[in-house]
């Protein structure tokens, strides 16, 4: 997937049990981000990021949704603990995380292995990507965002 890339369609079931997909998002924009796992460091700052810049986000036209493998009763207990004001796709099957590519060789402390690898996309009113951002800074990832839009 890259910059200019029609976006996969996807359906997926967010943390109430509701089908969430990207029609549903037609005519505004979306920051699609995938994560490893729910309540982890890196994966909590980046939520809370995007959660603490979330008024400014919906002010400029953006819908956020995240994405993980973790199921939705996981999903809950991660939107209750940090007030999260966006729904988190459960995507146990990996459907939405193989349509977006975003499955692949990892490394940490030495280990190499398969896994998710944190990215984002940002998807047009139109279903375009426009913006595809790979190395993540969680603490500062509505930043990384934003600054990308202006390039």
């Amino acid at each position: 997937m890259q910059k200019g890339d029609k976006a996969p369609d996807f359906k997926g079931i967010d943390q109430d049990g509701k089908l969430v997909s990207l029609r549903d998002f037609k005519g505004k924009k979306l920051i699609l981000y995938f994560y490893p796992q729910d309540n982890t460091p890196t994966c909590t700052n980046e939520a809370c990021n995007l959660r603490d810049n979330f008024s400014e986000l919906k002010k400029k036209g953006f819908a956020i949704i995240g994405v993980s493998p973790d199921n939705e009763k996981k999903h809950r207990k991660f939107i209750d603990k940090f007030s999260l004001p966006f729904p988190l796709i459960a995507d146990t099957t990996m459907e939405v995380i193989k349509a977006y590519d975003v499955w692949g060789t990892k490394k940490f402390m030495g280990r190499v292995y398969d896994g998710l690898v944190r990215t984002t996309f940002v998807i047009s009113e139109k279903g375009i990507i426009e913006q595809v951002i790979t190395k993540v800074d969680s603490k500062n990832h509505t930043e990384q965002i934003l600054e990308g839009m202006e390039n």
